[in-house]
């Protein structure tokens, strides 16, 4: 499930190299951090929302498959200051 959020991400955002993925597991829930520029959060979300919701319904349903729950949750971070 990482390695398909990395991936697909990685192709949404302008500056992959920076996307940090961290995952917490709890029981049978899995939620992922994903840290990304700010300028990158709009092209992960989408126009209202619909580019997350779809990530987060195939995550899902990955998660189902192998009897778990995973949750995706933004955290932004400020492009470095020059």
């Amino acid at each position: 499930m990482e390695d398909f959020l990395r991936y697909v991400i990685g192709q949404l955002v302008e500056f992959p190299d920076e996307l940090v993925i961290t995952r917490h597991e709890e029981g049978r829930k899995i939620l992922f951090l994903l840290n990304l520029r700010q300028s990158d959060v709009g092209k992960v979300i989408g126009k209202h929302g619909q580019t997350i919701a779809a990530i987060r319904n195939l995550l899902n349903a990955s998660a189902a498959k192998h009897g778990q729950k995973a949750s995706v949750q933004i955290i932004e971070e400020n492009a470095p200051s020059d």
